[in-house]
Formats: C-alpha cells, structure tokens, sequence
C-alpha cells in the first residue's frame, strides 16, 4: 500500500496563521468525519492549540454506523479537556455553540464576544456548518476538498464570534491506511489517488465489516475472496462491463466510491477506537 501525501502550499499557510491567532480564541470547535473518525483528526492540532478546549464534531453522523460513532464518542470524552458531540442533518448546528460554552472557565471575561475557532481536514463539512450556524450563506460549499483557502471572522449570534480556517491535512500521512481513508471520503483532490485504488481499499473493507450491507446493495448471494473478485462481481450486476466481457474497473470503482460517500451503500464506519 502506497502512502499517500497532499499537502499544497496555502495547507501549509493555514498551519502557520492559526498557531498566530490560536491565543486570542475560547474554544476550538474541531470537525472530524464519523465513518472515520481517527482519520479526520489532525495529528498536528494539538501542537497548535495553546492548551484551549477542545469540541469534536463528528459530522456526518448520519452516514457512519451508529454502534461504532458511540464507540468513539466515549473514547474521545475520555480525553482531557475534550468534549465530542455527534451531528447529523437532524441536529441544528447551533447546539455546538451551546456545548462549546460550556466549556469555558466561569472567571472568562464575559463583556467580549466569545470567540471560537473552527477547523478540520479538507471536505468534512466544516463550510456547511458555518452556514448554519450564521444563518446564511458565508463559507463556500462544495463536493470537493479545499475549497476554503484563507480565515474569516463570522459573527454567529449570541454574542459569539467563529474564526474559519481553511481545510488542511499533514505533511505525511501515516498509516498508508489513513490516507486511503481520507481519500475515499473526499478529504485528498482528486487525481491525487485512483478510484481503483480507493475501491481496492473500500470493498475489501466492507466485505469484512459490513457484509451484509454489500450483498443488499448489490443483490448479491455470496461474497468471493479478495477486492478483484468483489468489484467483478458488482460490476456484473451494475453493468460495468467492456467489450468482450471485461470489467471496466474504472468504472466499477468510481461507483463504489461514490456510493460509498453518499451513503448509498449503508452506514459505514472505516475503524474503531
């Protein structure tokens, strides 16, 4: 398994302004993605922060399994000075503002705005969010990673003031299987990784995991050994077939992968605590 590394220059910018300007927030608000939960966490955040509180969100709750995403719910309120909380489309945003007050010492200065900063790896959500939280339309959305590329300061109501930042990911991105991950989301541009490899990946993870799932999406009876025979196999039933009777991987694979991404396929959870 090939490592997987994208880290362009405005990454490496946004790294630097928010070990800048970290001092002057209350809170870190950090949206992590629930089907992968350890993936989406940012190694270098916490060299950053300057000791502040932090809340992770696991977005996109709605999509992942809901066994595994209490599993890391705990495991993340275990850790000191952490608080996580899930959120899906049938949880108003605002509540993270709610939960993040919480946080603060009862001696914080309360005639300033409170001031939270808001981050996380490239298409995890963090933009939508935003927009909720201001009640229109302020951070650029899109099915694609980076699309934010420089800070903004967004009053939120309440008093409450939310510093973006744009989506960045690490130099290095270790294990291999992590960056797989972080692909397979949407987290890596594309071009960086092929859908082939993603799916290689994917498929042979679900078979494992969530097998059942794959058999109903795919009307499937029995699953074969190893990530060839099961992308044949779908591809058969989707018609993602060449000329001659060969499968056109390409094909079969953006499907998955897209499906995957949307849902389609099942709540998925790619590992655990």
């Amino acid at each position: 398994m090939q490592p997987i590394n994208w880290f362009p220059g405005h990454m490496h910018k946004a790294r630097k302004e928010i070990k800048k300007v970290v001092v002057k927030v209350d809170f870190v608000v950090e949206v992590l993605d629930a089907r992968l939960p350890f993936s989406s966490e940012n190694p270098i955040v916490p060299g950053l922060l300057d000791g502040k509180p932090v809340l992770k969100v696991l977005n996109k709750a709605d999509l992942a399994d809901p066994a595994r995403t209490r599993r890391w719910l705990d495991w993340f309120n275990a850790r000191e000075g952490v608080t996580a909380m899930e959120l899906d489309p049938q949880k108003k945003a605002q509540k993270i503002m709610e939960v993040g007050r919480t946080m603060l010492p009862a001696e914080r200065n309360k005639t300033r705005p409170v001031r939270a900063m808001i981050l996380g790896v490239p298409n995890v959500g963090k933009s939508t969010i935003i927009n909720a939280l201001a009640s229109r339309t302020i951070a650029k959305t899109g099915n694609k990673p980076a699309v934010t590329k420089q800070q903004q300061r967004i009053p939120v109501g309440n008093n409450t003031i939310l510093l973006d930042t744009p989506g960045f990911l690490w130099p290095r991105l270790h294990p291999p299987e992590c960056g797989y991950r972080l692909a397979t989301s949407g987290a890596v541009a594309q071009g960086i990784v092929e859908y082939e490899s993603m799916a290689w990946y994917l498929v042979e993870y679900i078979a494992e995991n969530y097998p059942g799932l794959l058999k109903k999406r795919y009307k499937l009876d029995e699953l074969v050994q190893g990530a060839e025979g099961l992308l044949g196999q779908i591809a058969a039933k989707r018609g993602c077939i060449k000329r001659g009777g060969v499968v056109d991987l390409h094909k079969v694979s953006e499907l998955l992968v897209r499906e995957f991404r949307a849902g389609t396929i099942g709540r998925i959870t790619l590992e655990t605590p």
